[in-house]
C-alpha cells in the first residue's frame, strides 16, 4: 500500500477570533462515511464549537458533507460528534469554562502517524475588535517586509 500524505485541516476562523490559551489534542468519534468524507477534503469547521454535557465533551456545528460515493447509508452532516479526552483534561476545561466569556473551539483536524483523526481543540477568551484589527496589521506588515526583502 502507498503512503498518502496525512490530512490535516486547520480552522482559520478560530484563530482569528479566539485567544487560544490552552490546546488540547483530543479523538473524535466518526463513521466510515464521514472518514472518507473528510479524506476527501468535505468539511467545514468555521461555526463548531465544542460543549460539556454529562461529564462528556460534545463537538457541535461540525459540518462533514455526506460521502458521494455512498449507498443509502448516509451520515448527518451536522450531527452532533462525541470528543475522546481523559477526565484529567476535561476537568480542566470545565474549570475554564465556568469562567465567564471562555470557549472550546476547534483549532485544527489532522491525521496522526497511526492514521487516527485527532482534532485539536482550544480553550480561550473570544478576541475583540481592537484585537483584531491588530493582528491584520501585524500580518500586513510581515507581508510588506518579506517583500522588501526579496
Amino acid at each position: 500500500m502507498a503512503k498518502t500524505k496525512p490530512i490535516e485541516i486547520v480552522n482559520r476562523k478560530a484563530g482569528f477570533n479566539f485567544h487560544a490559551e490552552q490546546k488540547f489534542s483530543v479523538g473524535m468519534m466518526l463513521t466510515g462515511t464521514e472518514v472518507k468524507s473528510i479524506r476527501a477534503g468535505n468539511i467545514n469547521m468555521g461555526d463548531a464549537y465544542a460543549m460539556v454535557e454529562d461529564d462528556e465533551l460534545w463537538l457541535k456545528n461540525l459540518h462533514i458533507s455526506p460521502y458521494s460515493q455512498s449507498s443509502f447509508a448516509q451520515h448527518d452532516p451536522m450531527r452532533n460528534r462525541k470528543l475522546l479526552i481523559t477526565k484529567k483534561e476535561l476537568k480542566k476545561i470545565v474549570v475554564a469554562v465556568k469562567n465567564k466569556g471562555i470557549a472550546v473551539f476547534p483549532i485544527r483536524l489532522f491525521e496522526n502517524e497511526r492514521g487516527i483523526f485527532k482534532l485539536e481543540i482550544g480553550v480561550g477568551p473570544g478576541k475583540k475588535t481592537h484585537d483584531k484589527r491588530e493582528d491584520i496589521k501585524s500580518r500586513d506588515v510581515e507581508r510588506e517586509l518579506s517583500r522588501l526583502k526579496r
